[in-house]
Order: C-alpha cells, then sequence, then structure tokens
C-alpha cells in the first residue's frame, strides 16, 4: 500500500538531492528509509534556505516517487557515509506552508505548527497529500 511521506531539509539540500535523484533523511539514517518502499510519495519541506543558517524558507520545496533500489550508503566525506534512496523527482511548484496549515490535518495545534516537523520525516494521510499536491501542482497521477 502506498505510504505519503514528508521530509525536512533546508533547501539548499533539497535542490542537491533534486539533481541526484536521491533523498536523505535525518542526517542520514537508514531507518526511517527503510520503511519507505517502492511507489510511496516523498515531499519535503524547508524550514530555512541553508544548513546552519536561519533564514527562513517556509516552504514545500520537493515532490517525488520513492524507487525501487533499496536504502545504500553514499560516502560524501571521511567521516560522512550517509544513507540514501534513489527519487524520482516531479516537475512542481514550491509552495509556502503559512496558506495551508488550517488543512492540514497532520498539524494538530495550528499555533504549534511547526512541531511535527521536527520529527525529520513522518508519513501522512493520502488527503494531506493530495492538499500539498494539488498547490505544487502536481498533476500526475497518484
Amino acid at each position: 500500500m502506498t505510504k505519503y511521506w514528508i521530509a525536512v531539509a533546508c533547501r539548499e539540500h533539497v535542490l542537491g538531492g533534486i539533481k541526484l535523484g536521491v533523498c536523505q533523511v535525518c542526517h542520514g539514517k537508514q531507518s526511517p528509509l527503510a520503511l519507505m518502499t517502492e511507489n510511496d510519495w516523498i515531499i519535503y519541506y524547508s524550514p530555512t534556505m541553508r544548513f546552519g543558517e536561519k533564514l527562513p524558507c517556509k516552504k514545500f520545496t520537493a515532490i517525488g516517487k520513492v524507487l525501487a533500489k533499496a536504502p545504500y550508503q553514499f560516502q560524501m566525506s571521511d567521516d560522512f557515509i550517509p544513507w540514501r534512496r534513489d527519487v524520482a523527482y516531479a516537475p512542481a511548484k514550491e509552495v509556502a506552508i503559512e496558506p495551508l496549515i488550517d488543512s492540514l490535518s497532520f498539524i494538530k495545534d495550528k499555533k504549534r505548527w511547526g512541531f511535527p516537523f521536527r520529527r525529520g520525516v513522518f508519513s501522512v494521510p493520502y488527503s494531506d497529500f493530495l492538499i500539498i499536491s494539488k498547490e505544487m501542482e502536481l498533476y500526475e497521477s497518484c
């Protein structure tokens, strides 16, 4: 059964992942990626523009379909070998989260809407996926 995921990363890292056709979550951990299966969907939310900086982004910045290849490690530096998963990213526009907050069921406390994103990656109901993907102008059949 298809699942729908929200992952959190700065916009700069998301754009790099789009170019490579990969996703990394939770600072390169394997376990969340292992929960994903082929044909699941992933949407990235970017709270900031760049890693380690505070310049806000607050947008959904990418959407794609998880491919069949299992999670694998990739050596980015001598001491950082994160886990990745291949993703077929779809053309989509970036969308600000603020206008969607009241419509998204996974955001229980609308005043503290950022709380769910602290998990780094989590599944959402199909109804929430549809709300976000429609705003991102994803017209591929889901």
